[in-house]
C-alpha cells in the first residue's frame, strides 16, 4: 500500500504512533501532523514521527494540498470530534479518505452525521485496540499496532473503496483488522476496556481514602501494580469515554455489580464451594484469554 499524504489530527500516543508506524513501514510519502499548539507538532517532527508540522489554523491549507486516496486520521479527544468534523466538511476534497481512532464509535458517527452535512462515502470510523497508560507525543511507539487488533466500523454511507483503503492501511502497520457494527463495537469495548479502566480508577481512589493508605500503597505487590497500571492513563480522556459510552458502560457495570454481590454474599456466609466455583470459572476463562492473546 502507498499513500502520498497522511494527515494526523492530534499527535498524542495513538495519533503519534500511527504517524510513526506509517513512516517506519514506508507506506506514506509525507506525514503531516496538526495540533492545537504548533509546539506539539514541531516536537513530532523533531522526534522523527512526522515530516511536516502544522497547527489547526492551517487546516484549510493542508486540506487544499490533498488528493485522491490521501488519508486523514482524526485522533483528538472524543468531544472535540464535532468541531473537527464541522471544519473538515467544508475543506476536505472529494476522494480523500477520512478515518479516526476514537474508543467509542456511536459518539463519533453521530458527530459526523450532525456536522458533516455532506457526502460521507469516504468516511470509515476505526479503533485500534492498542494503547498504554502513557500519553503525549513522546510516548509514540512505531510498533504499537503490531499483531494488535484494529476494529473498523463502516457506516451505511461508507464506500467499498474507502473501507478497503482503511483496512489496507491498518494492515500495513501490522494490525489484524476486524469489521464490526458501531453499536456492537461500543458494547464490546465497554466490557473489555471501559469497565476495567473504571474499576482500576475506582479501586485506587477508594484506597486513597483509607486511614492507612500510605501503608497500603507501600506494601502493594505485583498484582496490585498490574491491575491498577491503567489508572495512570489520562483522566480527561477517560472521563469523556465513560460519558460518551454511558449506556453500554452502565450495562456492563450493573452486570459486574451483580457478580460482585454474589461473591460478597458467599464470603459473608463462608460459602467456600461458591467462592471456589467463581474463582475456578474465572481462572479457566483467563487461561483461554492468555493462550489466544498476542504475546507482545
Amino acid at each position: 500500500m502507498s499513500i502520498n499524504n497522511l494527515v494526523v489530527l492530534g499527535s498524542g500516543l495513538i495519533g503519534g504512533s500511527v504517524a510513526k508506524s506509517a513512516r517506519e513501514a514506508g507506506v506514506v510519502n509525507d506525514v503531516i501532523v496538526l495540533n492545537r499548539q504548533i509546539e506539539t507538532s514541531d516536537r513530532a517532527v523533531a522526534l522523527g514521527i512526522a515530516d511536516i508540522a502544522k497547527d489547526y489554523s492551517q487546516l484549510a491549507e493542508v486540506c487544499g494540498s490533498l488528493g485522491q486516496g490521501d488519508l486523514v486520521l482524526v485522533a483528538v479527544p472524543i468531544y472535540s470530534y464535532a468541531s473537527i468534523f464541522d471544519q473538515l466538511a467544508d475543506l476536505l476534497p472529494a476522494g480523500v479518505i477520512l478515518t479516526d481512532v476514537g474508543s467509542t464509535k456511536a459518539e463519533v458517527v453521530n458527530a459526523a452525521r450532525e456536522h458533516w452535512q455532506g457526502d460521507l462515502s469516504y468516511f470509515v470510523p476505526g479503533h485500534p485496540i492498542a494503547g498504554s497508560e502513557k500519553s503525549g507525543v513522546e510516548a509514540s511507539d512505531g510498533q504499537l499496532f503490531q499483531k494488535r487488533r484494529t476494529i473498523i466500523t463502516p457506516i451505511e454511507e461508507s464506500a467499498e473503496f474507502a473501507i478497503n483503503r482503511v483496512r489496507d492501511f491498518w494492515e500495513s502497520l501490522g494490525a489484524e483488522v476486524d469489521i464490526m457494527d458501531v453499536t456492537h463495537h461500543d458494547e464490546i469495548l465497554a466490557a473489555t476496556s471501559h469497565l476495567p479502566h473504571l474499576l482500576a480508577y475506582s479501586l485506587v481512589d477508594s484506597l486513597v481514602t483509607l486511614d492507612q493508605s500510605t501503608e497500603v500503597f507501600r506494601y502493594a505487590a505485583g498484582g496490585f501494580r498490574d491491575f491498577t497500571r491503567i489508572a495512570e492513563s489520562d483522566p480527561v480522556m477517560w472521563r469523556d469515554i465513560f460519558v460518551a459510552n454511558r449506556d453500554a458502560l452502565l450495562k456492563q457495570l450493573e452486570n459486574f455489580e451483580e457478580h460482585l454481590k454474589e461473591l460478597h454474599v458467599a464470603i459473608t456466609d463462608g460459602d467456600t464451594q461458591t467462592i471456589e466455583s467463581i474463582l475456578e470459572r474465572a481462572q479457566a476463562a483467563r487461561k483461554v484469554f492468555s493462550e489466544t492473546s498476542p504475546k507482545n
